[in-house]
């Protein structure tokens, strides 16, 4: 017989099931109008509610005749020791069904008083109170709007009442498990971007507002020299196969990758191992196959510790400063010299600007000895000649834009964790950032299939 037969006559039986539930219900909880009519949308309520319950019904009375978890009477314990088991326990889970209560074998362990349940590992509800198809939902809200909007949503939307504390909670404690599963993973992703001629990986920082037990002690740019936020460090990987009518590249739609969060980029000379950025950045081009792209590139707005983690990390990789932040830079030099509000002012900029798109480097160098005042401000240009070599940078279709990276920024940190009122414990940060970071990048489902995987081999 072939196996699709039984699956088929399994799903006709429970379509009957739903059918005849439907059938006996929904008379109890529908009137007519008074002309004989149905009001549309209260019918669709009622057997959508209609059909949840039933399902539900039906889920927890099938978990619950499945007895296979109290099969042994020992268990291992992770502790090395041996769980007894110790009767049943119940416990209500939030199912996109609706609320089933669950029944479970449950074993102690003597040895360390732990216990635990053996179904809850299997079925993915272990240390959560809800299924993994409810997790999913979750998680998509929640990388996306507030937790109190993510509460609204998923009643609206999915049927589900759970409050916003649980909504945040359950969204930390996925985001907690997308880190852990970030460090193991390294291997390389099944559409890396390395089959491009060129790879692009930026680095940038951006403020998130923090609880102020979270930043006590941190100077900062506040008057009294105190800090309210803390910098999120973020890694992104594209590619840019095409230009636009401008001849300018273009980011290749869904081709970025993120990773990042609260994390140092600089690391004690006496640590011999890189900082915790560095390390998520090596983790990350790996699995983006960043380190084995024919082209490397690396734009950035300037900062030396991204220079300074690209020259350590990839060495062969092409530097630009970006094209934006070396003509701002020339602004500020020019209100150094110049009233901004005078013509004078907005001569020199222009020029100077050109020069900077024509790669004329020693023209610019000329005015650190006619104006003292600039000194400092053109300085940098010795220093970043090579990452300012606009005219051979464009010829080669090389991005000499940072705004990806800077674009980047705004999207996984300031559209959901900027929001008005909104402070952050670095524990809560980090784990929404991990959460946007995976879903933004494309990673939801294999990061949810790996889940399903450990769970598997670990009942």
């Amino acid at each position: 017989m072939p196996p699709e037969r039984p699956r088929k006559r399994r799903e006709k039986k429970l379509e009957n099931l739903l059918v005849h539930g439907l059938e006996e219900e929904l008379p109890h909880l529908l009137g007519k109008s008074p002309d004989g009519s149905f009001d549309l949308e209260a019918l669709e309520e009622g057997c959508r509610e209609t059909a949840l319950k039933v399902a539900a019904r039906i889920l927890s009375e099938t978990l619950n005749r499945d007895l296979s978890d109290q099969k042994d009477t020992l268990r291992p314990c992770s502790c090395g020791g041996e769980a007894v088991l110790n009767g049943h326990v119940s416990k209500t889970v939030h199912s996109i069904l609706g609320p089933p209560r669950l029944s479970r074998a449950y074993y102690h362990c003597v040895a360390c008083q732990a216990g635990f349940c053996p179904r809850d590992r299997k079925t993915g509800i272990e240390h959560v109170s809800c299924t993994p198809a409810t997790l999913r939902k979750i998680g998509l809200v929640a990388a996306t709007v507030s937790f109190e909007e993510s509460a609204e949503l998923l009643l609206s939307l999915a049927g589900l009442r759970i409050s916003p504390k649980q909504v945040e909670r359950t969204a930390e404690e996925l985001g907690t498990e997308m880190i852990a599963d970030e460090q193991a993973v390294s291997a390389p992703e099944p559409a890396d971007l390395s089959r491009q001629e060129v790879v692009y990986m930026g680095w940038d920082g951006t403020g998130v507002p923090m609880r102020p037990e979270e930043v006590a002690g941190r100077p900062g740019k506040q008057e009294d020299g105190s800090s309210k936020t803390r910098e999120a460090k973020l890694c992104l990987t594209w590619t840019a196969s095409h230009t636009d009518e401008r001849g300018v590249p273009v980011r290749d739609k869904g081709s970025v990758r993120y990773v990042g969060g609260l994390l140092s980029a600089s690391a004690p000379d006496t640590r011999r191992t890189p900082s915790d950025f560095a390390q998520l950045v090596l983790r990350e081009s790996r699995r983006t196959g960043f380190d084995q792209a024919r082209t490397q590139v690396v734009p950035g707005d300037g900062a030396a510790w991204i220079w300074n983690t690209a020259s350590e990390h990839f060495p062969n990789a092409i530097q630009i400063v970006d094209l934006f932040h070396a003509k701002e830079h020339l602004s500020t030099v020019a209100k150094a010299i110049f009233d901004p509000k005078t013509p004078a002012y907005d001569f020199w900029v222009e020029a100077r600007h050109k020069e900077l798109d024509d790669g004329q480097i020693d023209a610019l160098s000329v005015y650190e000895k006619r104006f003292p005042e600039a000194k400092h401000g053109i300085g940098y240009l010795e220093t970043d000649r090579k990452r300012m070599d606009y005219p051979a940078f464009r010829a080669q279709d090389y991005c000499v834009s940072s705004g990806v990276v800077e674009a980047g920024g705004k999207r996984i940190v300031g559209a959901r964790l900027k929001r008005g009122g909104m402070h952050w414990s670095e524990f809560g940060a980090n784990a929404i950032i991990a959460l946007r970071n995976c879903k933004l990048s494309g990673r939801f489902e294999a990061f949810f299939e790996r889940r399903s995987q450990r769970r598997s081999s670990a009942a």
